[in-house]
């Protein structure tokens, strides 16, 4: 008999442990509620502006669907624009020569990458250049680009080092790296 109440003693305090333990887990998690500022109204809140803010990316995603159609006809229009690569390859160096010669600058060195893009008829053509001049002439020049009846992108440009008539004249040396784009003689 003294060993079924030693039993039931023991049951009872590991019953006891759990609610006591249960009791304490759940005074912390009502402990952290009442501390957190979430209220309701605020949560309401945060979702209303999560909700106008999804609204708002619906609506652009809307617009560009609906102006989808004049995007790709503008597309075509630029791409059909483009000179064809049989003729442009040379006006491309002419022009770019008048440009510098416009600037005050000299075109040191030269070089012509081409690359077709697949499915889409057009070439791109990059050109890596180095130029000399004045502070003001590669400014010039840049803008001269940017103006162009042509299209050209100006990726980059880079100061080399040329330290031969630099200091005296105080001209510098710049690499240029710019693309265009022609359509393929298709």
């Amino acid at each position: 008999m003294q060993r079924d109440f030693t039993f039931q003693r023991r049951a009872i305090l590991v019953v006891l442990g759990l609610l006591l333990a249960a009791d304490l887990g759940l005074a912390v998690y009502s402990w952290e509620l009442a501390s957190s500022p979430h209220t309701p109204q605020a949560e309401f809140d945060a979702q209303s502006l999560q909700l106008k803010v999804l609204r708002g990316d619906i609506k652009s995603a809307q617009d560009i669907k609906d102006n989808m159609p004049a995007t790709r006809k503008d597309c075509e229009k630029f791409e059909q624009s483009l000179p064809p690569v049989t003729t442009g390859s040379s006006s491309m160096s002419d022009e770019l020569d008048e440009i510098a010669k416009k600037s005050g600058l000299q075109i040191v060195t030269r070089t012509y990458k081409q690359k077709e893009i697949p499915n889409r008829g057009m070439v791109e053509v990059t050109i890596a250049a180095t130029v000399s001049g004045d502070y003001g002439s590669v400014v010039r020049f840049v803008n001269g680009l940017q103006r162009s009846k042509s299209f050209y992108v100006v990726d980059g440009l880079a100061l080399t080092s040329d330290t031969r008539n630099q200091a005296a004249t105080g001209a510098i040396s710049v690499g240029l790296h710019v693309r265009t784009y022609f359509r393929d003689a298709v």
